[in-house]
């Protein structure tokens, strides 16, 4: 397939345009919307239907200039991958092949309809996606990720999937596992999406004067005639009931039908329910392994990997990490074999000293228990009334601390590097060493008597710390690894 020449996406990649652009309205108007046609009368109503739809034609041209201005192509002589769009502000995007880091190949409600993928294209470093392409047919998006991944001509004349890359499945994560991992993993992320989805929801009824549609009463009235221990215990069950059910459909949803397939010495990562993704994952790219697992995961023999590539610092979105839901050991045994050549195995153990645990009692526990007397005594009488809620706090912030404190070490063999950390969730990362790109030591003057300090390891997936370890042992180590890494003549990235 000839890719020299620029050409366009898919014509029925003019229907995904178009619902990218209603849906972008939708999701941030639909509020509005629908608080609006509530309230609003027949004449009202029908000057809005006209409005909603002249948006639509308006969208529907739009779409159609921005098909008509993106373009894609290679260009031989450089090894390079031109992008060209913009309607009115042209812009070209050129990718030097060799930077590429990730090639996926997506697909949405709207792209199953219509039968065409959409190409990701990630190189090394960036903070977005390099380019997306939106709608092309299924060999057209094959044949680019060839291209851009192996970097070779690829001529296709039969259905690229079949054709001759010959996969072995490794892994086939089932629907119990993804079941499992939905109900105990991601507590807090859960809970931060649904405390912003409620606030978000409350601000823009009150925003929107729809007060006289909700009614809060009876929620005040539940807490005012039960006692403030009941109401809290029922309300931590409500709470953590809708998390479970938050959880389950995110994790089913987002990781239905995970497949590991093992593909020319690079792992093939395919999964999705409502969106499906199609990822290559190859082991030299790869930075850290973090391996995570609490005691309810234990207990149901399973765990959480977590694949870092290469990635800027000032990335947020998280975008080179590849998550694996649901293993047990064996298949993580059989992912770490390939991406590492080896096993890695936990070596010598250095243990954290005694007063980084102290440091964590006087910042998380002593310094907000002050601050809550200070405010009782000085300010308002009132906040003894929630003595429980304090107590409590301190109770599981010290029991937190603790199992912290006791799963906080760092192992070390010869080519390795395992730092575990966690109270709940216990994380173990795996670093290579070869793969090191810098290493930080400090210490306070007064830590210099008591022999502690502090240790980051840079990597192109990201930084791992070890704190208040002795600092004599660290430091041997340090010089151990920066002999390691300039006797070493491999490719980091």
């Amino acid at each position: 397939m000839n890719f020299s020449l620029p050409q366009r996406q898919s014509k029925l990649g003019l229907i995904v345009l178009f619902a990218n652009s209603v849906f972008g309205f939708l999701k941030a108007m639909w509020f509005i919307v629908i608080i609006f046609f509530i309230r609003a009368k027949q004449a009202e109503t029908f000057w809005a239907i006209g409005i909603i739809l002249m948006l639509f034609l308006g969208f529907a041209i739009y779409s159609y200039l921005k098909y008509h201005a993106f373009t894609f192509y290679f260009d031989e002589q450089h090894n390079e991958f031109v992008v060209q769009h913009g309607i009115i502000n042209k812009t070209k995007t050129v990718i030097q092949l060799h930077k590429i880091q990730q090639v996926n190949l997506k697909q949405t409600i709207i792209h199953q309809l219509v039968n065409v993928y959409q190409v990701n294209i990630d190189s090394a470093g960036s903070e977005e996606k390099e380019a997306i392409i939106n709608a092309v047919s299924k060999e057209i998006a094959m044949a680019l990720k060839s291209k851009l991944l192996d970097n070779e001509k690829l001529e296709i004349t039969v259905d690229p999937i079949e054709h001759n890359e010959e996969k072995e499945t490794l892994i086939n994560i089932d629907l119990t596992s993804l079941l499992k991992i939905g109900i105990t993993s991601n507590y807090a992320k859960s809970i931060g999406l649904l405390l912003t989805f409620f606030f978000t929801i409350y601000e823009n009824l009150s925003q929107a004067g729809a007060d006289d549609y909700v009614d809060g009463s009876n929620v005040k009235d539940f807490f005012k005639n039960n006692t403030e221990v009941y109401s809290i215990l029922l309300a931590i069950v409500f709470l953590f009931s809708i998390i479970f059910i938050i959880n389950i459909i995110r994790t089913v949803v987002k990781y239905f039908g995970f497949k590991i397939a093992k593909q020319k010495g690079s792992l093939n990562l395919s999964y999705g329910l409502l969106t499906t993704q199609n990822t290559i994952l190859k082991p030299e790219k790869v930075q850290i392994v973090k391996i995570t697992r609490n005691f309810f995961q234990k207990k149901l023999k399973i765990l959480e990997v977590k694949i870092k590539q290469t990635s800027s610092e000032k990335t947020k979105n998280d975008k080179s990490t590849i998550e694996i839901p649901g293993c047990n050991e064996l298949e993580r045994d059989q992912i770490l074999q390939l991406l590492f050549d080896e096993m890695p195995i936990k070596g010598e153990k250095l243990n954290p000293n005694i007063r980084k645990l102290l440091f964590s009692i006087f910042t998380l526990i002593i310094v907000p228990l002050a601050a809550y007397f200070i405010v009782g005594n000085l300010v308002s009488n009132i906040v003894f009334e929630y003595k429980s809620v304090a107590v409590v706090y301190t109770i599981f912030i010290l029991i937190g601390l603790l199992f912290g404190f006791k799963n906080y070490n760092l192992f070390i063999n010869n080519q390795h590097i395992i730092m575990q950390s966690g109270a709940w969730d216990v994380d173990n990362e795996i670093i290579k060493i070869e793969k090191i790109q810098a290493i930080t030591t400090s210490q306070l003057f007064w830590h210099k008597s008591l022999n502690i300090g502090s240790l980051t390891i840079h990597t192109a997936g990201g930084n791992v710390s070890f704190q208040l370890g002795k600092f004599d042992k660290i430091n041997q180590y340090v010089n151990l690894w920066l002999y390691q890494i300039e006797k070493n003549d491999n490719n980091w990235n």
